[in-house]
């Protein structure tokens, strides 16, 4: 099982990586908040060349599942920029969160317009990981029954999936049946983003917190990283992060 971090420090990730002891790495390859492609890495030939693996995160902004032109239509080419970036790193995957649309009438629509980014694209260099999120009414990977209808409109094109801890316990989704009933559903996990939450139990609300603290028990969360069997990558805060990865070699590796 591979254990490691998303890195802040994404200029030299490996740097960051063997500094860390981390087997993993996930970095943005542009700004996570803007509508930028990406530029060539200055460290691309090292990243790929390195034995530490690389998942690259595609950008927050990113909603391919909007029925909003202005939207849609940059989400996809963003995500087939980010595909080729990810390509170029050597990375093993390219996480997308789920998204969501404006309200129930354009539920349908929104899984519709997954299926058309896999169909339109030709397809794409790396695996495209498709994460669940923590709020929002009409979601397309909240909740498990509309994870369930995203996999029907995409799952011939086999896209892999992320599963995150905080976004799962904020969505209200029990933490002990969710590895098998996702996999149910999915047929794999391909990556775990281990997270504590700051929030309530189905809060909603996507605010990360370290293994320790938190209002989900640590036991839970190694628990779902034990039943995922998948490579694990901590986003929680940095204050705190070495000592998650140190609790992870010890209880996983």
């Amino acid at each position: 099982m591979r254990l490691g971090v998303h890195v802040r420090e994404d200029d030299d990730p490996i740097g960051s990586a063997d500094a860390l002891g981390a087997d993993i790495v996930q970095v943005f390859v542009a700004d996570p908040q803007k509508w930028r492609a990406p530029q060539p890495h200055p460290r691309a030939d090292e990243i790929r060349e390195s034995p530490v693996a690389v998942v690259v995160h595609s950008p927050y902004v990113v909603n391919v599942a909007s029925t909003n032109n202005r939207v849609r239509i940059p989400s996809r080419k963003l995500v087939a920029q980010h595909a080729e970036a990810a390509a170029e790193l050597g990375a093993v995957g390219l996480v997308v969160h789920g998204g969501h649309v404006a309200d129930t009438t354009e539920v349908d629509t929104g899984f519709d317009n997954w299926r058309k980014l896999f169909e339109r694209s030709g397809g794409f260099p790396v695996p495209i990981l498709v994460e669940n999120t923590a709020g929002g009414d009409h979601a397309m990977a909240r909740e498990l029954d509309a994870i369930a209808r995203l996999w029907d409109a995409i799952g011939e094109f086999e896209p892999g999936f992320c599963l995150d801890t905080c976004h799962a316990w904020a969505a209200g989704l029990d933490l002990g049946t969710v590895v098998d009933r996702v996999r149910a559903i999915t047929g794999r996990i391909d990556l775990v983003h281990l997270n504590n939450s700051r929030d309530e139990f189905g809060s909603g609300r996507d605010r990360h917190d370290n293994l320790t603290d938190g209002t989900i028990d640590t036991a839970a969360l190694l628990d779902v990283a034990r039943s995922a069997n998948a490579p694990v990558v901590l986003e929680t805060p940095g204050i705190g992060l070495e000592d998650d990865l140190d609790l992870l070699r010890r209880e996983l590796g």
